[in-house]
């Protein structure tokens, strides 16, 4: 490809509506451009760079004997609605009437209608397993789409579903999967974890986020590099590895704190360290029961634990209006003293001494509390986020903490979809049973936004080596180097993605070009051909430059390629 014969309006200013690193580049170097919220046009390079993305990932679901199909964006409100999921599923899912006035949605998931396909066509266990696939465009209606591509409304997935007859067949298929998804993510260059993950709106009893680790994430893990533990920090069991002084108990002490409502305010003014301080935090559930939860006051509170010990129950957070008729006071001064609700406290109270709560009356709080004389909570139970110093459930050795993009998702369903669908099968033993199944998903267009995340400089992109959308590129400074550059042009093109700068343009604005779009090889016909007859290579990875006789470069891609990548 020849720049001047392709589309590529790079941008020389940072875009005022991009976010993140990953939405200004993209901006930046011509590959996406916005159309509505949420949801984005790919222009040549983006658009080639996520073809390569859905090739490596459709070549190893291939090796994985999974079947390639095509389902529809648009699905009938009545597939939706065996599973339940239209009336649960929330806004997010778009739906809308068609002319005849019928109830369909856009497609968020396939989940429903792959389990109709199947259970038309797929009678007997003989027939399994079976993976199949798809990739294709989703949406899914985000209230509040951010980031590009990286929580855009309409995005491109991989998504496939398995079907087994029992569970031990479930898990094989599941092991074959992320065994998969290693291959897939490391094939694109990138560095990531698999975690242990909640399984969210998708349902199902095990999964596990594949995430690329990048400070930009909107995910916390947690991961123990000695016995190999990984989880979102949302999963991870919050194991105190902090020793409590075995300082006595003092007297409960009323105290006035004008003013003060967060932790921090109030561990200023007792000159105290915040994690003396406890909050106690008011939630609905249901609607109709109030329930307060008390914890340190340098953790935080993990709805997703606290969610478990209500199931199938919505919770939400008292407003201020609520709060004050519930307890009688302000938030900032609710303490778990005499409450007449019930009180779930934190085990990191657990033999904690001496520590601070809020008195229940506006600008008052006690100091000198202690779980089990001053209050006893109606359960004590695992319900903060794990954090520094904290212990890995597995060994006990402490964890680290880091930053990833979640780029792709597992499930195991189980009979989930089977059940409600009454998807059956033949079993060897005679009798007809519901499918065992599992999900897989990689957000195909999010892999994109994810590598620039994890790779770029003050200059632009930095493209892997198979996910670049061209692999090199050929520079000639001078007209007088046109025709060796196309003849170098030509060869390479013949193995490698290449781009020939063919451009009128100066030395400088070409190299702010190629640095920009990622471009991982540079070639040059500059100063050093005009001297040496030799060419500078640019390697964009570690800013490296190689000078080589033309003859010698396509020995050097292909020890590069092998040895880099």
């Amino acid at each position: 490809m020849r720049w001047s014969k392709c589309f590529i309006p790079t941008l020389r200013e940072d875009p005022a509506e991009a976010e993140v690193i990953s939405h200004k580049l993209l901006l930046r170097a011509g590959m996406i451009r916005k159309l509505a919220s949420g949801i984005y046009n790919f222009l040549p390079l983006g658009f080639k760079a996520l073809k390569k993305i859905e090739n490596i990932v459709r070549n190893e679901m291939n090796k994985a004997g999974a079947l390639e199909i095509l389902m529809p964006f648009v699905q009938p409100a009545e597939l939706w609605k065996e599973t339940g999921r239209w009336d649960d599923y929330g806004k997010e899912l778009l739906r809308f009437k068609d002319r005849k006035e019928h109830d369909f949605c856009l497609a968020p998931t396939h989940e429903e209608v792959i389990t109709e396909i199947v259970r038309k066509d797929v009678k007997s266990y003989k027939e399994l397993p079976l993976i199949l696939y798809q990739i294709a465009v989703k949406f899914r209606d985000e209230i509040r789409p951010r980031f590009g591509i990286m929580r855009a409304r309409e995005f491109i997935m991989k998504d496939a579903y398995s079907f087994d007859a029992d569970w031990e067949g479930l898990d094989k298929s599941y092991q074959k999967m992320y065994e998969t998804y290693e291959k897939i993510f490391t094939y694109c260059g990138l560095k990531f974890k698999a975690v242990e993950a909640h399984t969210g709106a998708i349902g199902g009893d095990v999964s596990h986020e594949f995430m690329v680790l990048a400070e930009t994430g909107e995910d916390v893990l947690a991961f123990c590099e000695k016995c190999g533990y990984a989880s979102n920090v949302e999963l991870t069991p919050a194991i105190l590895g902090e020793k409590y002084s075995s300082e006595p108990e003092k007297p409960l002490e009323k105290v006035y704190t004008p003013g003060v409502r967060t932790a921090q305010e109030v561990a200023d003014f007792l000159g105290l360290p915040v994690s003396k301080i406890t909050k106690t935090l008011i939630y609905i559930i249901n609607e109709k029961e109030a329930v307060a939860v008390c914890i340190r006051g340098d953790h935080e509170v993990n709805e997703l634990k606290l969610e478990k010990l209500f199931p199938g129950k919505t919770f939400r957070m008292a407003n201020e209006q609520e709060i004050k008729k519930i307890v009688g006071a302000s938030p900032g001064f609710i303490g778990p003293k005499d409450l007449k609700i019930k009180v779930i406290a934190d085990k990191a109270l657990e033999g904690y001494p001496n520590f601070v709560i809020g008195a229940n009356e506006d600008e008052y709080h006690y100091i000198n509390a202690n779980l089990g004389s001053t209050f006893k909570p109606d359960l004590i139970a695992d319900v903060r986020k794990a954090s520094e110093g904290d212990l890995c459930p597995k060994c006990k050795n402490p964890l680290q903490f880091t930053r990833g993009i979640e780029v792709g998702h597992i499930f195991k369903l189980g009979t989930k979809y089977s059940k409600s669908m009454k998807a059956l099968f033949l079993d060897r033993d005679g009798q007809m049973k519901p499918f065992i199944m599992g999900c897989y998903g990689i957000g195909v267009s999010r892999v994109l936004a994810a590598t620039i995340e994890q790779n770029h400089d003050e200059n632009g992109i930095i493209f892997p080596w198979h996910i670049a959308p061209f692999q090199i590129a050929v520079l000639y400074l001078k007209k007088d180097f046109e025709e060796e550059a196309e003849k170098i042009y030509r060869n390479l093109s013949q193995k490698w993605d290449v781009i020939l700068d063919d451009r009128d343009e100066r030395p400088g604005v070409k190299f702010k070009d190629m640095d920009l779009i990622g471009i991982p090889l540079q070639i040059i016909f500059g100063k050093s051909y005009e001297k040496n007859k030799e060419v500078e290579v640019k390697i964009r990875k570690t800013g490296e430059r190689k000078y080589l006789k033309p003859e010698n470069l396509e020995n050097f891609v292909n020890e590069f390629e092998n040895e880099k990548n």
